[in-house]
């Protein structure tokens, strides 16, 4: 089947012969006629499955045909995602696809100056693409409205309920019309979304191309046992002895990302880190660079997992496994992309066998591993509790989905225990008995007359 057989307009096909492609994934044959017919969808496939132009396709042919309802230019089709850097990435989609067709897109996210998003919405908008936080701002700023929008799109709706934005999803909803058609695009079907879906979708078909939580077949992955304190030596020597020219490294944290970006520009390799404390033009330079070729490694915190769409990215490695198994199939799924070849590799040391496992379990199969003669792993190393991690004894039973990603977040250092006043009992909100009396001996001895100095 090729693209011609879709229902695609001429200049949509011309657009995407201009991208190279040749024949439609999956995803995109099953999507595309349906959204066409202005059906409501529900659509599941894995990560790095040809999603965006499964919907920016069809999108695109359904305003260009369909009459605009008034005579200003007013957003017609609204595009939800829940980071910025893929935000940026659908954007630069549907204006790829759409260069043909006189439709105007913009994308709007947080972490930059508002003025110069206000100044192109003024000038007219057909198709927004926006994180859900930033577009709540516009709204509340009244330099956007929604009431004209005849498509919503929420992309990675999975990924946006992990994040906590349930609410502000809720009330992106409210604010438009109830006549419109809805398209759910998602790397799983969780409960949650589920529930989402029923109050949302209006008797849409189910898409689904692939098992939930499977890696794609595209990507061969390989474990490398090493010792905790050899994986940046390790990860140098197989960067250098392989010739790899673009590589995107995962580690879980941020300061984690910081430091191994710099030893490995120690190691003469050039690396940039890309995480939420980086501010968004310097996010922004790191893709570029990393894309352009100029920074040969890219080290990103899970920020990064969803939403990176690099161009026959050919290596992707896991310096530390994640704490979540479901975050092992997103990070690998940034190569083995669009049916090209990938290579994911995890440097795993005895801390991490726990987490290894989970993944194991939740892929249904081992995946192979491979020792590098020199790196060895020293069998009486004894593995280490990670902070953060899921390998301590109990830690996810009685936790919500958001607690198991963040589990330091919970029971006491969370956002209700920093509002806490010092010495604040943390069930009753008052004063704790200790503190009471502390706090009362404190003001007795304030109430002494001070001694006379001699």
């Amino acid at each position: 089947m090729s693209f011609n057989t879709l229902g695609l307009s001429t200049e949509l096909l011309r657009a995407v012969a201009d991208q190279g492609y040749g024949t439609p994934t999956p995803v995109q044959r099953q999507a595309i006629p349906v959204i066409l017919k202005g059906k409501d969808v529900l659509a599941g496939a894995q990560t790095g499955t040809g999603k965006t132009a499964g919907f920016a396709l069809p999108l695109l042919q359904i305003l260009n045909k369909r009459p605009q309802a008034r005579g200003r230019r007013a957003v017609r089709a609204l595009i939800v995602t829940p980071t910025r850097e893929l935000a940026a990435q659908i954007e630069e989609s549907v204006t790829s696809y759409g260069k043909y067709l006189p439709l105007k897109s913009a994308v709007i996210y947080g972490g930059v100056k508002i003025n110069p998003q206000i100044d192109k919405l003024r000038r007219g908008v057909d198709i927004l693409v926006a994180t859900p936080g930033r577009l709540l701002d516009h709204v509340q700023q009244k330099t956007l409205t929604l009431s004209d929008v005849e498509i919503l799109v929420l992309d990675e709706a999975d990924r946006m309920l992990d994040m906590g934005f349930i609410h502000d999803i809720k009330r992106i909803l409210a604010l438009l019309p109830r006549r419109r058609q809805n398209l759910l695009f998602s790397a799983t079907f969780s409960g949650e979304i589920k529930r989402l879906a029923d109050g949302l979708l209006n008797s849409p078909t189910l898409i689904e191309v692939a098992r939930n939580n499977i890696a794609a077949d595209t990507v061969e992955q390989l474990i490398h046992p090493v010792d905790r304190k050899r994986k940046r030596e390790l990860l140098s020597h197989l960067i250098g002895s392989q010739n790899w020219r673009q590589v995107l490294v995962f580690t879980r944290t941020k300061h984690g990302a910081n430091r191994l970006s710099l030893q490995l520009n120690r190691d003469g390799l050039k690396a940039a880190a890309i995480h939420g404390n980086k501010s968004q033009g310097a996010r922004t330079r790191a893709l570029a660079g990393f894309k352009h070729g100029d920074v040969r490694v890219l080290v990103a915190t899970d920020i990064a997992a969803r939403g990176l769409d690099i161009d026959h990215l050919t290596h992707v490695v896991n310096f530390e496994l994640p704490n979540v198994s479901e975050d092992y199939v997103h990070r690998i799924g940034r190569t083995g992309r669009a049916e090209n070849a990938g290579t994911a590799i995890s440097l795993v040391c005895v801390d991490e066998h726990k987490l290894l496992k989970d993944i194991e379990r939740l892929l249904r199969r081992s995946i192979p591993q491979e020792v590098i003669a020199g790196y060895e792993p020293d069998p009486s190393i004894k593995a280490e509790p990670i902070l953060r991690g899921r390998n301590q004894p109990n830690q996810r039973q009685g936790m919500n989905s958001q607690q198991k990603r963040y589990p330091g977040k919970s029971n006491g250092s969370g956002p209700a225990a920093r509002r806490r006043k010092p010495g604040e009992n943390p069930v009753s909100r008052g004063p704790g008995r200790k503190s009471r009396d502390m706090a009362a001996g404190k003001a007795r001895v304030r109430s002494r007359p001070a001694a006379k100095r001699g």
